[in-house]
C-alpha cells in the first residue's frame, strides 16, 4: 500500500455534475440580470469556492451581486432535481472495495456543507469517508487549508496520502500541500492542462485505473 489516504474531489471527479452546475450558473445569471457565463467559462471555476467562482465569473460585479448570485445558484441546484447526478461508471464499487481494502477515504470539495451531505445520502457513501471538508469550512482551493486539516485531523504524513481531482485547482491544492496528486481526464480540465500540475499520472478511467497508482 503506497497510500494510507485518498483524498477525492466531488464533482467531475465521483459524480457526473459538471452539466448542470454549468446550466444552474447560467440560470443563476439570468435571474440575477448578469451577462450569462458560456459552459466553457463555468466549467472552468468547478472546484472552486462559490463566492471565489462569483469573482472569477462576474469580475465587475460588487460583493452584494456576488452574494446574490451564491444564493441563486443554489436555489437554482436544489429545484433542478429532474436533472440526475449520477456517480460516473465504477465509483461507487471503487469505493466501497477501497474502504474495504483498508484505504482511508476523504472528500475535499468546493461544494457547500449542505450539498455535499445531500449527495452523500443520496448515493449511501456518507459511512465510505472518514472526513469531508468542503468550501464553506476552509480556504477555497488551490489554497492548501483543506488538506492540511484532513492531514492533521486524521493523523497522516503529507507522503502517506494522495490527491484525486478533476481540475488543476485539485491538483495545485495537492502541490501546495506537498501531497502527491492524480488527475482525471473526464471532468472539467483535459491532460494538457492537468499536466502542467505535475500528478503522478493523469487517467482516463478512475474506476480501473487507480489502482496502478496506490
Amino acid at each position: 500500500m503506497k497510500y494510507q489516504l485518498i483524498i477525492f474531489d466531488w464533482d467531475g471527479t465521483l459524480m457526473d455534475s459538471i452539466d448542470k452546475i454549468v446550466l444552474c450558473m447560467q440560470q443563476a445569471a439570468k435571474q440575477q440580470k448578469q451577462t450569462i457565463p458560456d459552459a466553457q467559462a463555468v466549467k472552468n471555476i468547478i472546484g472552486l469556492s462559490l463566492l471565489k467562482a462569483m469573482q472569477q465569473l462576474f469580475p465587475n460585479g460588487s460583493l452584494t451581486e456576488h452574494a446574490l448570485l451564491v444564493e441563486a445558484y443554489r436555489d437554482q441546484y436544489n429545484r433542478m432535481h429532474d436533472i440526475d447526478t449520477p456517480f460516473y461508471d465504477g465509483i461507487a464499487e471503487l469505493l466501497i472495495n477501497l474502504k474495504a481494502q483498508g484505504y482511508t477515504l476523504a472528500v475535499a470539495t468546493g461544494k457547500g456543507r449542505n450539498g455535499l451531505n445531500r449527495m452523500m445520502k443520496k448515493t449511501n457513501t456518507e459511512h465510505l469517508f472518514s472526513m469531508t471538508i468542503c468550501a464553506d469550512e476552509s480556504n477555497s482551493k488551490p489554497d492548501p487549508s483543506m488538506i492540511y486539516t484532513l492531514l492533521k485531523e486524521l493523523n497522516i504524513n503529507s507522503s502517506e496520502a494522495l490527491m484525486v481531482g478533476d481540475s488543476s485547482y485539485d491538483l495545485d491544492m495537492a502541490a501546495n500541500a506537498g501531497v502527491n496528486s492524480l488527475g482525471v481526464s473526464y471532468g472539467v480540465h483535459g491532460r494538457d492542462i492537468l499536466m502542467l500540475s505535475k500528478p503522478v499520472a493523469v487517467v482516463d478511467c478512475l474506476a480501473t485505473q487507480l489502482y496502478d497508482y496506490i
